[in-house]
Order: structure tokens, then sequence, then C-alpha cells
């Protein structure tokens, strides 16, 4: 895919398709929420707090808040201390939106998910999918994590494989060395050994 002439990330890819749920679910009474992994922060995206920014999307676009989501989060903060919900009380929230409105959760590079936590985060969603009808869920990732994703997800799962062109990539790295906002750090060889190199090198996204 590409757009003004250069490649397009999967964190592209996300944020068109969840602009594009975000259209649609307006005046629908549907909720959309998103979370985008992130290599350089896998030890603080565990999956309860992956799945636990997204019920908080999901109930920040509600009118109202559900009571027993309400009474549930009163009950953790009479903890000593007062904690967030745990990981099994945010999939029963997030069930119970999702068995009543229509429900779309988008992760980004799932594949930069430390991999004790993936196991969790799809396990959770493949509970979510089961319990609630109108929740479906778009990620995004290499192929290496295809398999487990179909399998954690009880193989309900539609792949689309996006390969990046050598094409898109050399235009994409004209772009950027284009907006370069310090052109003088690089010299015409290092420009052209860049663009030999890295369409060369680049590994299947």
């Amino acid at each position: 895919m590409e757009e003004k002439g250069q490649a397009l990330t999967s964190y592209d890819v996300s944020s068109l398709v969840i602009d594009s749920l975000c259209d649609r679910a307006r005046g629908q009474g549907a909720a959309v929420a998103c979370f985008y992994f992130d290599f350089a922060a896998q030890k603080e995206q565990s999956s309860a707090s992956m799945l636990g920014a997204v019920l908080k999307q999901v109930v920040g676009g509600l009118e109202k808040v559900p009571e027993g989501i309400a009474r549930a989060y009163e009950d953790q903060k009479k903890v000593i201390g007062g904690r967030e919900p745990q990981l099994d009380d945010i999939v029963k929230m997030l069930q119970t939106i999702a068995g009543e409105r229509h429900t779309f959760i988008c992760i980004d590079a799932l594949d930069e998910c430390v991999a004790k936590y993936r196991v969790k985060i799809l396990d959770s969603l493949d509970q979510i999918l089961q319990r609630s009808l109108g929740a479906r869920v778009f990620v995004t990732g290499r192929p290496h994590i295809q398999a487990e994703v179909g399998n954690r997800l009880s193989g309900r799962v539609m792949a689309i494989r996006i390969t990046p062109r050598r094409n898109d990539i050399i235009s994409y790295l004209h772009t950027r060395l284009d907006e370069d906002t310090r052109p003088d750090a690089m010299d015409s060889s290092l420009r052209t050994d860049i663009l030999k190199k890295i369409p060369q090198d680049i590994s299947e996204m």
C-alpha cells in the first residue's frame, strides 16, 4: 500500500484502520480502542497494563459506565493502598461491554510484546471473543507470530500479508533523506550507500 509515494508501515496501516473504525462507529454506539506496542517499553507493557489501557479507552467513550464496572473499580479502591484491576477483572469488564455493543480492539506490533505477556493477551482476547459476539480484534505483527495468533484465538483469524517492495523502500528513504533537518551532515557518498544498502538488507515486516 502506498500514500503520497511513501511505503506504509504497520503503524500507518493500524492508524488507517482505527480512523476508519472511528468514523464508522460515530453515532452507532460502537466502541473503538487501540494499543501500540513498543520494543523500547517492553517491561512496562504487560498484559494487564495493555488490556487495562484498552478498557480505559472503551469506558471513556461510554455515555454511562455500566454499574458492574463502576462497582468493580470501587471494590479495588477499598483494598489496602488501592490497586489497579487485575487481568481477570479487566477481561470480565471488557466482556460485559462487548456483550452490549460492538467493540473493536486494535493492536499494533504485537510481535514487539514480550512472549509471556503475548500469551496472556491472546488468551484474554480469545475469552472476550468467545463470550462477546460484538467484539472484533485487529492485530498487526511480523509473520513469525501468525501461527501463535491463530492457535490462541481458536483459529478464528483472517490473515492479510503486507510485504514491502524494494521501490517502496527506496521511495520512503528518498523522502526521509530529503526531510533531514541537517543536510550538511551527509555527503553524496553516504546518501548513495544508504539508498543501496538498506533496501538490500531490510527484513520482511
